[in-house]
């Protein structure tokens, strides 16, 4: 009986270790540079159409699906499998990918690594049905290593599982209604929303991050430079080049990281009229010897805050322009470059000089194309609402989700010029969302000021928010920078009267910079409008209501000394949950349809913000 009960057990584990398998998490330091071809490295885009199969039981990997897929359909990537699909628009359960890749003899010897633009909102990845890596949390790269399981000069299966469930302790939290779909207003899109890429390195070693911290005095620009490398080299230099001069210092690590300080004469400082950048080249090696190269562009410029205004580059500077969401027709969240190449000259044509990228970090051409568009940013993380449960375990858990996706989201961005303030949070609340969510004011407040530091600890640079609503604990904006606001008076309050909204609105902005002391900023106002609904005398919903609260918000604004930024509450019209105030599943508060038509709104914003 005993040996019986023996092999009964040896057989269960062996039944189990046929399809357990061990995930490591992802580095972030992995992702923090994009992939680069140069004279030492390589690199491809793999992207494109590829295999894809639903797994509702989630049963993919007992069956070993890493080891090639069946009865499978095609999906593009990048792209969401909500729009691609008809019977998967609130589909959020487990799916799998799978494509091959050739990798080159050429790449011997090298360090290969994949990196996935993001994977909504979960995903753990194979190469030739081996374990690779996981990574938990949407809208943000991650990258691994993946020199021990290529082969050369063949094919490469590989595998990755994806899914984009609710639960507590992710972020954005917000419950869900029956359908499975969110009640946060934005549609919650799955998949591989951006490209995926494989890359060499030089294995003896390698530029793994570079941190550039802008300053300047006077016409001299200061660039405080670290750099962080992997393998056994001791030096190197970095060349600074631009505004017709160059200037080169070598560098000498310790423990893998160099820190040095660069002087730029007649500095060309970077600001939306101007929007210069400056090349910074690192050369691992020396002088017989170049190991490994990388090179970035940035700017030269500072951000600051008075009483009253966000100061860029010491001065005072008004920030007009939209709140947005990466969203458009059957590409869903997926990065779409012919759009976003429109949606800055539509931006532009508007007079708009910036925009926030609610709510969660967009894809990284958005920060390369404003850097040299010279439109600012602010930069926000996914944590949307923050609070739902009052289980202490998940607590922790969502405290430690923020400071990841805080943690990648700099590392990601640091040294885009474009992106001038960091947004922690949108409309955070204190109070869960279902009846068992509320937690004290102490514990939210403590663990709000806790995170606030995590983000000026690791970008002393840039300016700290959140963007607050009217269920938004206000005694928060003690901790931030700027007071942000998102207000709907004349739309979600007092319905319909303009007028009695905006005396809400002033008020209200004369209470909170009487309290704070600090610049306010509106980060999002606005109105529905169903494009090509018209009414005599402005109604809800037609393009004259649109325009009408609209400009009696902005004719408020300017009243204000203290009001330092207007953003409208939306870009352009986006989909999001059903409901019976979302007709047909958008939120039509865009001043530009979902296929970018310009509504009324759109041309007043014109011919006040180009003037």
């Amino acid at each position: 009986m005993k040996m019986k009960y023996t092999i009964y057990i040896l057989l269960l584990l062996f039944t189990f270790n046929t399809y357990a398998q061990e995930f490591k998490k992802s580095d972030p330091k992995d992702m923090a540079l994009f992939p680069q071809r140069n004279e030492i490295r390589d690199v491809r885009k793999i992207s494109g159409i590829w295999k894809f199969k639903k797994d509702t039981d989630n049963k993919g990997i007992e069956e070993k699906w890493f080891n090639g897929l069946e009865k499978y359909r095609q999906i593009a990537v990048p792209g969401s499998w909500n729009e691609q699909f008809t019977d998967m628009r609130e589909y959020r359960d487990w799916a799998w990918y799978e494509t091959e890749m050739f990798i080159p003899s050429a790449w011997k010897g090298e360090r290969i690594f994949i990196r996935i633009g993001e994977a909504s909102y979960a995903a753990k990845v194979w190469i030739n049905g081996k374990a690779v890596g996981m990574h938990e949390g949407a809208h943000l790269p991650f990258a691994f290593d993946i020199s021990s399981f290529v082969k050369w000069d063949t094919k490469n299966r590989l595998s990755i599982q994806v899914e984009n469930i609710y639960k507590d302790d992710r972020m954005p939290s917000g419950a869900f209604s029956s359908t499975n779909i969110s009640d946060y207003d934005y549609f919650p899109y799955a998949g591989l929303n951006r490209d995926v890429w494989v890359y060499a390195v030089p294995a003896e070693a390698y530029v793994k991050d570079i941190t550039v911290k802008p300053s300047f005095k006077g016409k001299k620009g200061v660039l405080d430079v670290t750099i962080e490398k992997e393998g056994r080299i001791s030096g190197g230099k970095i060349i600074i080049t631009g505004n017709g001069g160059q200037v080169e210092k070598r560098i000498k690590f310790s423990d893998n990281l160099a820190n040095i300080s660069i002087e730029i004469p007649d500095v060309r400082l970077w600001s939306p009229d101007d929007p210069y950048l400056y090349e910074v080249k690192v050369i691992l090696g020396d002088k017989k010897n170049t190991i490994d190269m990388y090179s970035l562009k940035t700017g030269v410029r500072t951000v600051s805050v008075d009483k009253n205004h966000i100061l860029l580059n010491g001065k005072p500077v008004f920030l007009k322009g939209f709140g947005k969401h990466e969203d458009f027709p059957i590409y869903g969240g997926g990065i779409n470059y012919p759009v976003l190449v429109a949606d800055f000259e539509l931006m532009k044509w508007t007079g708009a000089n910036s925009f926030r990228t609610s709510n969660y970090p967009y894809d990284e051409e958005y920060y390369n194309m404003a850097d040299r568009e010279g439109i600012m940013i602010i930069g926000e993380t996914p944590a949307v609402g923050m609070f739902t449960t009052n289980d202490t375990t998940q607590l922790l858990k969502n405290e430690a989700r923020c400071k990841q996706y805080l943690q990648e989201m700099i590392l990601r961005d640091k040294n885009h010029p474009s992106v001038i303030m960091w947004s922690l949070a949108n409309e955070p609340t204190e109070k869960g969302r279902r009846p068992e969510g509320d937690i004290s004011k102490e514990y939210a407040y403590k663990m709000f000021a806790d995170y606030m530091q995590t983000a000026k600890e690791l970008d002393p640079t840039r300016l700290v928010m959140y963007m607050g609503s009217f269920t938004s604990p206000s005694e928060w904006f003690d901790l931030a920078d700027v007071v942000c606001i998102n207000r709907f008076y004349g739309w979600y309050q007092e319905n319909g009267r303009i007028g009695s909204g905006v005396k809400l609105f002033s008020k209200e902005l004369d209470e909170l910079h009487a309290k704070y002391n600090k610049p306010i900023m509106v980060t999002e106002f606005g109105a529905g409008a169903i494009a090509g609904m018209h009414a005599v005398q402005p109604e809800m919903f037609t393009e004259e209501y649109q325009v009408e609260l609209i400009k009696a918000y902005l004719d408020e604004a300017k009243t204000k000394d203290f009001v330092t930024g207007m953003h409208v509450w939306n870009f352009a019209d986006f989909k999001t949950n059903q409901s019976i105030i979302r007709l047909g599943g958008y939120n039509l508060k865009g001043v530009f349809t979902r296929d970018r038509r310009p509504k009324a709104a759109a041309h007043y914003l014109r011919s006040v913000w180009k003037k």
